[in-house]
């Protein structure tokens, strides 16, 4: 049999190792310098932990994992005794078998085992609390371009405020980051209060959920499906021509422009003026402050069905051709410790999809090759005494920042060549008794053929200046 991975995940070549450790690199550093600090938590969660978090959608790609017991053996020959089945094969709650056979699951997000986190380590946090994540999350997704099975999340929050001066920050992380890979981005903001006023303006406000579902499907689905989709749900025609109209005038309106549109339009609605008094706050600040690679925007169709947002919500894409779709998101949650019996602690965080950021700084050769290189110098191996000179010297380079390295044998100098070659090393150094006689190095530059010889004592200068 051929070896392969899972559909949907990948192996890394070092090449692109090097790629992806430049972006956790770039924004380790901006999450460290906003004064956050890493956390780690397991792979596998308790299933119970996230489950109903992510509303329905967001249940059903959790990768849950099986119990290794003879339940499942059992249940499929039809004599597992629970009252979940009819009989054999006949299932009467899937949710509940599932449950009954699986009781732990891989991670869908890192937010939702922060808040646990946050809850079991209570003691022993300074709130507010600042962390930073960057681990692998899976999501039993189809995969597709973009879209992987197995991914990594970079996060950043802070609980134990609800100051939306937090907000106005990760505006600040978003361009800083973006700044640093140079990449101009547009950082879309609306609020799940503004969202849930608009249940209510469309006489629907006992369907919220089902609201920013449809709606957070406009990016991938033309108005008139979303629509449809929402009348086959229980929604009426008067609500959904309702909602249609004010989708279409805040698509005709300068995003920040329609805020002042929805404040008339939710006169009597009080959540949807405390939605749009915070992002009048935030504008405020991020306008004094200013940005230096990205343009925030409203934007009323943003709504990130996931259940736990409960203020701000942000979503940025590249201002660029490239067609990576949403590259960050994030948002307000009053009250995710709640669930895990830590009620009142409120949070706000983002997320950086490394996968797409990879993919986008690929498509328009965004990666800096001082910052993405593997070895910059390798030396010939010509036998043990070249070797032992060779390696002293290595230390020396090394200690100043060269990426070096020894053929570990005194092969022949084709087999060398070709390695250096194979691994795209840029020089190579060719030390043999006449070099060591004179305490010198014949270098040689292995995309022009060129060949220099130079006292020992300059070829890290030499290196750095060509």
């Amino acid at each position: 049999m051929k070896p392969s991975t899972p559909k949907g995940t990948r192996d890394f070549l070092p090449a692109v190792v090097r790629k992806r450790n430049y972006i956790f690199t770039t924004i380790r550093s901006v999450f460290e310098k906003f004064g956050y600090e890493a956390i780690e938590t397991p792979a596998m969660e308790n299933l119970e932990t996230l489950t109903g978090k992510y509303g329905d959608e967001g249940d059903r790609l959790i990768f849950k994992i099986l119990n290794r017991d003879q339940k499942l053996e059992k249940a499929l020959s039809g004599i597992y005794d629970s009252p979940k089945f009819a009989s054999g094969l006949g299932v009467v709650d899937r949710k509940a078998f599932e449950s009954d056979l699986a009781d732990g699951a891989l991670r869908y997000d890192l937010t939702v085992p922060f808040a646990r986190f946050v809850v079991q380590h209570q003691n022993e946090l300074a709130f507010p609390f600042r962390r930073y994540q960057i681990q692998p999350v899976w999501r039993a997704d189809r995969p597709q371009k973009g879209r992987y099975r197995e991914f990594y999340q970079c996060d950043a929050d802070v609980v134990g405020t609800d100051s939306l001066r937090c907000e106005v920050e990760y505006v600040q992380i978003f361009d800083e980051v973006f700044d640093k890979f140079g990449v101009p981005v547009e950082i879309r903001i609306n609020n799940r209060k503004i969202l849930s006023a608009l249940a209510t303006y469309i006489g629907a406000p006992d369907k919220l959920t089902a609201l920013t579902v449809a709606i957070d499907k406009l990016d991938k689905q033309p108005l008139e499906d979303v629509m449809a989709s929402l009348e086959n749900q229980g929604f009426t025609g008067d609500s959904v021509q309702l909602l249609k109209g004010v989708l279409l005038e805040s698509r005709s309106t300068e995003g920040r422009a329609f805020l002042d549109v929805l404040k008339q339009k939710f006169a009597d609605i009080d959540e949807g003026q405390k939605g749009i008094e915070e992002l009048g706050y935030i504008f405020e600040k991020v306008d004094q402050l200013g940005l230096k690679k990205a343009e925030l925007v409203f934007d009323l169709s943003l709504a990130r069905g996931l259940n736990y947002y409960t203020g701000a919500i942000f979503e940025v894409l590249p201002d660029t051709e490239a067609q990576v779709g949403s590259i960050c998101g994030g948002g307000r949650y009053d009250d995710l410790t709640g669930i895990f019996g830590m009620p009142g602690m409120s949070g706000v965080g983002i997320s950086f999809g490394a996968d797409r950021i990879y993919d986008l700084l690929e498509a328009i050769s965004g990666f800096p090759t001082d910052q993405t290189a593997g070895t910059e110098l390798m030396f010939v191996n010509f036998g043990e005494r070249e070797a032992d000179f060779c390696h002293k010297l290595l230390g020396t380079l090394r200690s100043e920042g060269v990426r070096a390295e020894l053929y570990p044998d005194s092969a022949k100098m084709k087999k060398q060549m070709k390695y250096a070659n194979d691994k795209q090393i840029p020089f190579v150094a060719i030390v043999g008794a006449n070099e060591i006689e004179n305490n010198t190095i014949t270098l040689k530059n292995m995309t022009t053929g060129e060949q220099d010889n130079l006292p020992v004592g300059d070829l890290v200068g030499k290196l750095r200046h060509v």
